[in-house]
């Protein structure tokens, strides 16, 4: 039998459990083929739940299935708190049916089954009309574990946050080398999807890689490494910015944070792009080219540009002489923590083998610690209104790693294993408090961010719950702007 159920409410809102009830496992004699049964998404981030294809929905549950037990109970979850309860997730059987109804304090109520019907997060079902907030729950079978996020619209989840929020106390989703979602080398190929389908899907930062030709021509085609991103011809940066911009004045209330870097196997120099970006690019309505972490209110609807590389002379003077853009030019290479300019990067890459993914699945882990621990300045709420302290540097998180030279090390393989794990140790583990486990009265030292997380392969099959967990690790800074009270 599995231990009891541990439920982590990782939403703005108290939440409370009044009922347990069980239920028998449907017999799948009882359906008929293709009677709306849920097939197991088996290439889903989760672990793998016991799924049968011709098992029903547990939407079917209150028609198919026998009820054997019905309990009251009363166990209020405050925001952002763990709760290890005594309800066994089963009692006659490993097959059994847990539901649990949740109540808000508004009155809303709301319920999920588990074992949830696939391995996939699961929206829960409301029970009450118009409810004021929906909630999507990610069940862990392996340790019994059950965690509650507030359903978010992440074609525009940006418009929650006050316009004072700075960039560096969000938790933000980010692909790593963005557009490589063509036909291409194995090992070149880091993406499911396109970046307009990564954008309305609440992805905030974009990794970039373009050879120039010259200073004195626009042309940036994108490539990863020597390689250009699509065997079918080369593909232009002009297209990329295009299909952002586009997606920003749809989506007025978001920004998109651009990483650009110079690769290729051009004769070009950084100081060249640097011009090819300032001359045929950006401008002020566009782009956010000030060398500082903007707020969110200078940021909506723009592109801010982050540079990796080295800046032509004339740019220098630029901005009252402090440069050009958020400065990321010179970080450590294949480093575990490597604090440069305005960022702090955890980006080992160098997975040589796959004994060494699990190495990178603990990097990527620490890296989130640290960046829990950092309370951003939002003046009028955690810094003072008229003289606020400036934000701090931006978290980069790669979870992107690859060997050219072993298939199992290729980008599509490394993120098979590494997104799950993190997306498990997100759930579950995530800035658990002092005492290593969240409840009443915990305390907590920073805003529970995860920084920018930079990933490959999100989005396959149709699969963002890596996503929605980052976007969901906003709560706790959430809560600070709504004037809730925490300690």
């Amino acid at each position: 039998m599995l231990g009891p159920i541990t439920i982590r409410n990782l939403t703005p809102q108290p939440l409370t459990v009044k009922l347990v009830e069980r239920y028998e496992a449907p017999n799948p004699k009882d359906f008929p083929p293709n009677a709306g049964f849920s097939v197991s998404h088996l290439t889903s981030n989760f672990t793998n739940l016991l799924s049968n294809n011709s098992s029903p929905s547990h939407a079917q549950l209150k028609d198919k299935a026998q009820g054997f037990t019905t309990q009251d109970v009363d166990v209020r979850m405050e925001p952002f708190t763990t709760h290890k309860t005594d309800i066994k997730t089963s009692e006659r059987g490993p097959g059994d049916i847990l539901r649990l109804t949740f109540q808000g304090d508004g009155g809303g109520r709301w319920r999920i089954d588990t074992p949830t019907p696939s391995s996939a997060s699961q929206v829960l079902t409301p029970l009450t009309p118009d409810p004021k907030h929906d909630y999507t729950a990610v069940y862990l079978p392996s340790s019994s574990f059950l965690a509650l996020y507030e359903t978010t619209n992440l074609q525009c989840w940006m418009k929650e946050f006050r316009d004072e929020t700075p960039l560096s106390a969000l938790s933000i989703p980010g692909t790593h080398n963005s557009p490589t979602h063509h036909k291409a080398l194995p090992s070149v190929r880091c993406q499911a999807v396109s970046p307009r389908e990564q954008l309305e899907n609440g992805v905030r930062f974009f990794d970039i890689r373009v050879q120039p030709a010259s200073n004195a021509d626009e042309t940036l085609q994108l490539v990863h490494g020597a390689f250009p991103i699509s065997l079918t011809g080369p593909k232009k940066f002009r297209d990329l910015v295009n299909t952002v911009q586009d997606f920003l004045n749809a989506n007025p209330s978001e920004t998109l944070i651009m990483s650009v870097k110079r690769e290729g196997t051009g004769k070009a120099t950084d100081q060249q792009l640097s011009l090819v970006l300032k001359d045929h690019y950006t401008n002020l309505e566009h782009w956010h080219t000030e060398p500082c972490i903007p707020t969110l209110g200078q940021a909506r609807g723009k592109i801010v540009l982050m540079r990796r590389f080295a800046l032509d002379d004339r740019l220098k003077g630029e901005w009252d002489g402090r440069g050009w853009c958020l400065n990321a030019e010179n970080w450590a290479y294949n480093t575990p923590d490597c604090t440069y300019g305005d960022v702090r990067v955890q980006d080992f890459c160098e997975v040589l083998e796959t004994e060494n993914i699990d190495k990178k699945i603990g990097l990527c882990c620490d890296h989130f610690e640290r960046a829990a621990q950092v309370v951003c300045p939002v003046p009028g709420v955690t810094t003072d209104a008229a003289n606020p302290v400036p934000a701090g540097p931006l978290y980069l998180n790669f979870l992107s790693a690859s060997n050219f030279w072993k298939a199992g090390c290729w980008p599509d393989r490394i993120a098979a294993k590494l997104n799950p794990a993190v997306t498990a140790f997100l759930c579950e583990k995530h800035d658990v408090g002092d005492k290593g486990v969240e409840g009443p009265g915990e305390e907590f030292n920073g805003d529970g961010s995860v920084g920018i997380v930079v990933c490959d392969w999100v989005g396959k099959d149709g699969d963002w719950d890596l996503v929605r967990c980052i976007v969901g690790m906003n709560s706790r800074a959430l809560l600070r702007q709504r004037g809730i009270g925490w300690k």
